[in-house]
């Protein structure tokens, strides 16, 4: 996992060190122990609400209860900040809408780092706002200062995942539009917004299907489907004709008949015509994506056909 701007782990080179805050569990923690108090409601220390919130406001007292245990159970994001710096007053709400949303999947663990510098020591806080992930008691990715929302969750995504939590793709409205696009015959529109989402998210694979149907269709635009299986069923090495009528399979549903005339291609042609098939036997590849088992198939089939 990297943090949303890309940087390199700071944990890749040991910077984080907890041990020195590990302690004696406080008494209303040991079983058999009643409770003895503990911060009131509404001061650092105390949860937001109720003893499952999902956001707590952390110090010393509190950071082995409420970060390094309750990380055990689910991944703990720990922001911190200080009040009356401007990122970090326009960061934090944004991290707590985000931890209110959550269902309990994860908690927001909120320090000041005015109020409880060792705490930032220990995590090597060089300047706020800054965030971590702890899952199973050990910190295991971190940025520092703000992010847009989108890539905070798009991090918070991979922290849960990284954390064992099932995770559910979240919608993209972006992706509606682009599709609502596409069905409406609107290629144009439906391209720039493929595109513009792939420039914020290279591995978007829904996208990168959206932008290979694009192409299908345009390519397919205006051809009489009875007469383009019917020339590449009489013109086995004609290429163009072959590629046409393999972009009329995958759309009519017969993509596994598409994907073996491409590989048989593949087989019977050399130089820039084979690269050619190849390149796009791949691309409606994407249309189905990597799990989809006709396209495991075709793949080993294909790299026999190349090698």
């Amino acid at each position: 996992m990297s943090d949303p701007r890309i940087t390199s782990s700071i944990f890749t080179r040991g910077a984080v060190d907890l041990s020195t805050l590990r302690g004696p569990a406080p008494a209303s923690t040991r079983p058999g122990t009643p409770p003895q108090g503990g911060p009131a409601a509404g001061s650092p220390g105390a949860p937001s609400a109720g003893a499952n919130a999902a956001i707590v406001d952390v110090t010393e007292a509190t950071i082995q209860a409420d970060v390094l245990e309750r990380s055990m159970a689910m991944p703990v994001i720990v922001f911190f900040g200080a009040a009356g710096f401007p990122e970090s007053d326009d960061f934090a709400p944004v991290l707590e809408r985000l931890a209110a949303e959550s269902g309990g999947t994860w908690v927001l663990a909120r320090v000041d780092v005015q109020e409880n510098p060792r705490i930032a020591q220990m995590f090597r806080v060089q300047g706020i706002p800054m965030v971590y992930a702890v899952v199973g008691g050990q910190p295991i990715d971190a940025f520092s200062g703000v992010v847009p929302e989108a890539q905070l969750r798009q991090w918070i995504q991979a922290v849960l995942k990284a954390g064992g939590v099932a995770v559910a793709e979240p919608e993209d409205p972006r992706l509606d539009e682009a599709d609502d696009a596409l069905m409406s015959g609107d290629l144009d529109a439906a391209e720039r917004a493929y595109r513009k989402i792939l420039a914020d998210s290279p591995a978007d694979a829904a996208a990168e299907a959206g932008l290979a149907q694009v192409g299908v269709a345009r390519r397919v635009a205006g051809a009489d489907p009875a007469a383009a299986l019917a020339a590449a069923e009489s013109a086995p090495d004609d290429v163009a004709a072959q590629l046409l009528a393999a972009d009329i399979e995958v759309l009519s549903g017969m993509a596994e008949q598409a994907y073996s005339r491409l590989v048989g291609l593949v087989r019977r042609t050399a130089g820039e015509d084979r690269e050619t098939v190849r390149q796009h036997l791949v691309s409606l590849f994407s249309i189905a994506g990597p799990d989809d088992p006709a396209v495991a198939s075709a793949r080993r089939a294909l790299a026999s056909a190349l090698f």
